[in-house]
């Protein structure tokens, strides 16, 4: 096997209005390495995936993986084949063991012909056989199950267009761990996971013999699977051995060093500053390399404080004492209860996390309170200043 699974060479990627969110990345990937890629929300982390993946190809450097590497991307919002259920679904990830095994059978029908080309059929069943081995695929049927199961997917005849945005993912999930790639892209591997399903996955990957490169907040899983961490910091790829913690410990000692550098610059900044001030542009005397000097100094203070701006939510109007009185409602999907009798009140200013495992109806209570849906029984309240702002699980 090569040295490197992924090679990246000066990669780098502007998006509009011309801002530069990956700069000249040089990047080799490990076979069975298993990266953590951190970054602040918009710093590139799923255009690095993208671009890994083959999905985006509008970026200049090279990105390419090593002839015959087999890849995995789990997307954001991954597609399902609508046509097919739940079952059909996932078995897309293995179609390569379920054909060896049906044309198997159909090669061992055929030397009952006595006119059969046996020398042949004989060739071509030890090719099946060969791929059905390293598919385990005589246990196909049992790892589609327990992986199901552990995933808490919808049934196996569930119909496609039916199901929520979570339930979509995770059978995506399932549909690819299954398929057996040399190299995982994980788009938010958790999102959408219970703590149960969370704790199989990081099982599953840690077991897992090829590369993951995973894109997560769960700082837990990172500490539990990833070996290396990827820090996306103002276009640049900078790696560091080790999870999460060992990651934090390294980067508290890269910024120190950073605040060190970043005096110096201050200082430099602040005397170019009083030259300027002192010498408009206007004048003749001003020196064109020193006014250079100081319009690259400003410029490299302003894409700083651009990229680590925080984005400013206004408040609102001033909230009355009623602000949502969920009251007695009950609420079943095909004859399964969801919950029943169910009464809360949420006042003024609260910030309220709702949990529970997957179907338990966290989404179907939110649908019902921003009027999407109505209880079976009972009624949902909004105070009359109240206005509603709705993030739902997939982005239309």
């Amino acid at each position: 096997m090569a040295q490197y699974i992924y090679t990246m060479n000066r990669v780098s990627k502007i998006v509009p209005p011309r801002r530069e969110i990956l700069k000249d990345i040089s990047l080799s990937f490990f076979p069975g390495a298993k990266i953590g890629v951190l970054g602040l929300n918009g710093s590139g982390k799923s255009t690095l995936l993208k671009i890994m993946a083959g999905v985006d190809k509008d970026f200049q450097g090279e990105a390419r993986a090593q002839p015959g590497i087999k890849i995995g991307y789990l997307e954001q919002e991954p597609a399902l084949d609508p046509s097919k259920d739940v079952r059909g679904n996932v078995e897309d990830g293995v179609r390569e063991a379920l054909d060896a095994l049906a044309r198997l059978d159909e090669v061992f029908a055929e030397y009952a012909d006595p006119d059969a080309d046996f020398d042949k059929l004989a060739a071509e069943q030890g090719k099946l056989e060969a791929i059905i081995q390293s598919w385990d695929a005589h246990n196909l049927n049992n790892q589609l199950e327990q992986a199901a199961d552990a995933l808490r997917l919808p049934a196996w005849d569930a119909d496609i267009s039916l199901l929520s945005g979570g339930e979509k993912r995770r059978v995506a999930l399932c549909r690819l761990l299954l398929s057996k790639p040399d190299m995982l892209l994980l788009d938010e591997p958790t999102n959408h996971l219970d703590a149960e399903s969370v704790a199989w996955l990081e099982t599953f990957l840690k077991n897992f013999p090829g590369t993951i490169v995973a894109i997560t907040h769960d700082r837990y899983f990172l500490d539990n699977v990833a070996e290396w961490i990827l820090e996306l910091d103002r276009g640049m790829g900078i790696p560091y051995q080790g999870n999460y913690s060992t990651w934090l410990e390294q980067k508290n000692a890269r910024i120190e060093l950073e605040g060190k550098q970043e005096e110096s610059f201050a200082k430099a900044l602040k005397k170019e500053l009083e030259w300027v001030r002192k010498n408009a542009k206007g004048q003749q005397v001003k020196s064109k390399a020193r006014m250079e000097r100081f319009e690259e100094l400003n410029s490299r203070e302003f894409q700083k404080r651009n990229e680590t701006s925080e984005i400013y939510i206004p408040p609102g109007p001033r909230l009355g004492n009623i602000v949502c009185e969920v009251d007695d409602i009950s609420k079943s999907f095909d004859g399964r209860l969801l919950y029943e009798k169910l009464s809360f009140t949420v006042p003024p200013t609260a910030i309220v996390g709702i949990i529970g495992p997957n179907g338990a109806g966290k989404t179907t209570l939110f649908r019902m309170m921003t009027g999407e849906q109505e209880p079976d029984t009972g009624s949902v309240r909004l105070g009359e200043s109240v206005s509603v702002a709705y993030v739902g699980q997939l982005r239309d």
